[in-house]
């Protein structure tokens, strides 16, 4: 880091490096010193980033500044990571990695139902939360094609637009996160494939990613949620007994 973080009186503190980076990051955290220290690794890696300790200020910087990536922290005041999350998500499609001190199941749906991508438990090692966000980096934006002409899947009454990143049910548009849409278009490129966690984290994070691969379950609950799925109806997204999930037929 060229700087440290500069203090407003605003409540915002403000990172600057000497050459202007491409890549533009948010921190949110109301423990200052654990967002200098994130701000640093960050600023290190090649990112302009911008520190906020609350919620309200972290959804005007969103806006403002346009992240690639934003580290949030679930305990904030004003609003909390999951509202501040949500709000974001209405204008923003910046890779989100949620901080709890709460690892408890509930939390973790919680955060990655309003479009958290990640997530990571304090305390934990800087390096490993910048694993993570290279991982979410290193994510193409949308679904390779081998064929110039083939950009849209469809399964039975789901249609899905690997080029403009839509999905539409008997006509009507699903809103769904990033993650989802990739894991949704990862599993209808190989209808037959059974997938396993792993392989779909490799097709989704990428294959250095490292972390709970009950992440896929957890994203995948709120695909099967928005496309009207239910445990004993699978039409779209399947279970593999001990193997993982295979796309349906839709019938």
């Amino acid at each position: 880091m060229t700087s440290g973080p500069r203090c407003r009186d605003t409540g915002t503190v403000e990172s600057r490096t000497s050459v202007p980076p491409t890549r533009r990051a948010l921190v949110v955290d109301d423990e200052e010193p654990l967002a200098r220290l994130v701000a640093g690794y960050l600023e290190k890696d090649g990112f302009e980033v911008r520190v906020e300790l609350d919620g309200p200020g972290a959804v005007r910087a969103a806006r403002e500044r346009e992240p690639d990536v934003v580290v949030l922290d679930l305990g904030l005041p004003g609003l909390d990571g999951v509202e501040v999350c949500r709000q974001i998500r209405t204008f923003s499609d910046a890779y989100v990695v949620m901080l709890t001190a709460r690892a408890d199941e509930v939390d973790t749906l919680v955060g990655l139902s309003v479009g958290a991508d990640d997530y990571v438990t304090k305390p934990f090692r800087p390096r490993e939360l910048m694993a993570r966000v290279a991982a979410l980096m290193r994510r193409p934006r949308r679904v390779r094609d081998d064929s110039a002409t083939a950009s849209a899947l469809t399964v039975g009454a789901l249609r899905i637009d690997t080029v403009g990143r839509e999905v539409w049910l008997d006509g009507r548009e699903v809103a769904l996160t990033r993650t989802e849409f990739d894991l949704l278009a990862a599993l209808a490129s190989a209808p037959q494939r059974a997938f396993s966690r792993r392989a779909l984290i490799a097709a989704v994070w990428g294959d250095e990613w490292v972390g709970d691969e009950h992440l896929v379950d957890v994203h995948l609950l709120h695909v099967r949620r928005k496309l009207g799925d239910s445990a004993s109806e699978q039409r779209y997204v399947r279970t593999v007994r001990g193997v993982g999930y295979r796309m349906g037929t839709g019938g």
